[in-house]
């Protein structure tokens, strides 16, 4: 019988038994370093990416909107001319000019002549300066007989390439409460026309347009009322009015947009500021970033550190040193769990933070600029993401009161705020929604980094257990620059059961004297210290 000599090596298909990784190892100080490397590259190319895709988005948008700006253009030119057929050939040109003239002024009128019988062939086209003169006459002057014919006005047959656009013109000129005047007197003011008009009701404005030369009016003007039934009252009433021995001849006037549509004009011509759009480049990549990292150690059972797995802008300030943004030169703060030999007392699991569902991504989209103007101190930008928020309940007056009194007031605290992904998110959230009472308090200049031993812990707790019940102590220290001698500061955060004993600590503590050194206590959002950010 055979004997088996040698190891026993398990091949392809064999069961073996893995060992459930619990924790992660731990870095050394060069791969520490590497990996810093790696996020501040992945960052800026993650940065890049965006403003290339943002600076695309934009040059399409600019030219979708030419494009319509364009389209429009031609098709207000083809509104402004009208044809006219069935003229008798004993009519000349000058007997169309004054039969199409009181409506508005005329910029050509072009009739096609027979070489062979030297006359016309019985159909003209009209030119106007404006559109409105040219749909006045189309509908007052289809049918009319001049020259012993009923002549026949209608839209040039190159009309049907542009006819959807104009129908959008027609459509959009409804809503304006503006009428268009021909054929004043010569000798009536814009006064006059308004005395005349203010009877259908309350005028914002009334335009005469004057000759460049002499300074006389064109014989037309545009009116604008305050509502839409007024308008329509004074184009029922007042259209073929006998005004001064003229027959007034007035109609529906086109918005003073009619090249560029609303939704073309209201927006910024030169779009996003550059800061403005480095910033929400910044903001959006960080984001991706934070979901990206997030994803795939959510599904491993691991207990990732804020510290190793948030990214700030900070390690971007090579590529985005915009002075106006003090977020972007701020250090990285090292967290309490991950900063080597701190001191830190027992802490109990936490529960997990509720997140926010968003329903649309104009929402998100809100959410994110409101975190980052936030954190870049910008009142304005911050109140206005703010309101776009309004969407999802409440009303955007509330929404910015209480975003108002959620604002850092002074310099320190606003370069001091980070974004940390969907706890941050969630912590704006909260800051719109109410007011949140906290239990922490954080002890400043208490002790330094040389003063930190195994006793002080105990220390903390039964010195602040006179004001309450002490829940925890955590003894955080935060480097405040990435150089290897930066200056270390050492904060002390207590966190009692009740709100009122953090009150009665924070008053009695700030300002009392501890070793030498004034202790300055405050206290500290309690949002921010369940999700394990004690860089405030």
């Amino acid at each position: 019988m055979a004997e088996q000599t040698g190891p026993v090596l398990a091949g392809p298909g064999a069961k073996k038994d893995v060992p459930l990784i619990t924790s992660l190892p731990k870095l050394t100080p060069e791969q520490q370093e590497a990996l810093n490397r790696a996020k501040k590259y992945a960052m800026e190319q993650n940065i890049k990416s965006v403003l290339v895709k943002q600076t695309l988005a934009h040059q399409q948008q600019q030219m979708s909107n030419l494009q319509m700006a364009a389209q429009r253009q031609r098709a207000v030119a083809l509104m402004c001319r009208v044809y006219v057929g069935s003229i008798s050939f004993e009519l000349r040109e000058d007997t169309i000019r004054q039969a199409f003239l009181p409506f508005g002024p005329i910029k050509s009128i072009n009739m096609s002549w027979d070489p062979v019988t030297m006359k016309h062939k019985g159909f003209a086209f009209v030119e106007y300066d404006l559109p409105e003169a040219a749909q006045l006459a189309l509908d007052q002057m289809n049918g009319v007989m001049i020259g012993g014919r009923n002549i026949k006005v209608g839209r040039p047959s190159n009309m049907p390439q542009a006819q959807p656009v104009v129908d959008q013109i027609m459509e959009e000129s409804k809503g304006y409460p503006r009428i268009y005047i021909a054929s004043i007197h010569s000798d009536l003011s814009a006064e006059d026309i308004k005395s005349v008009f203010e009877a259908f009701g309350n005028i914002k404005s009334c335009m005469l347009p004057t000759e460049s030369v002499g300074g006389k009016h064109k014989g037309y003007g545009f009116i604008e009322y305050d509502k839409m039934q007024s308008a329509q009252d004074a184009i029922a009433s007042m259209n073929l009015f006998d005004l001064g021995g003229q027959y007034l001849r007035v109609g529906r006037a086109f918005g003073l947009n009619i090249i560029t549509p609303p939704s073309v004009s209201s927006s910024a011509p030169g779009g996003l500021p550059p800061a403005a759009a480095v910033a929400a480049a910044a903001a959006t990549a960080k984001i991706q970033a934070l979901d990206a990292v997030a994803a795939p150690t959510s599904g491993l059972g691991f207990s990732t550190t804020p510290g190793l797995m948030t990214t700030t802008l900070a390690n971007t300030a090579g590529l985005l040193g915009a002075p106006q943004l003090g977020l972007l030169n701020m250090p990285q703060a090292v967290m309490a769990s991950n900063a080597a030999g701190v001191i830190t007392g027992v802490t109990p699991i936490r529960p997990q933070i509720p997140t926010v569902t968003v329903t649309s991504a104009q929402t998100a989209a809100a959410l994110t600029a409101a975190a980052v103007s936030a954190a870049s101190g910008n009142p304005a930008a911050l109140l206005a993401a703010a309101a776009a928020l309004a969407a999802q309940g409440g009303s955007a007056d509330d929404i910015k009161k209480k975003l108002e009194q959620e604002l850092p007031q002074s310099i320190s605290e606003q370069e001091n705020m980070t974004i940390s992904g969907s706890s941050a998110r969630h912590m704006v959230m909260q800051k719109l929604l109410r007011q949140e009472e906290s239990n922490v308090v954080v002890l400043r200049n208490m002790v330094g980094v040389e003063d930190l031993d195994d006793d002080l812990e105990g220390e903390v707790t039964e010195e602040c257990g006179k004001f309450g019940a002490v829940n925890r102590v955590v003894i955080y220290q935060e480097r405040q620059g990435e150089e290897e001698d930066a200056e270390v500061l050492v904060k002390i955060f207590v966190e009692f059961s009740e709100t009122q004993e953090a009150d009665r600590a924070c008053d009695a503590l700030n300002g009392r004297w501890f070793g030498g050194r004034m202790v300055q206590a405050e206290k500290y959002e309690q949002s921010k210290f369940d999700a394990s950010d004690l860089s405030g």
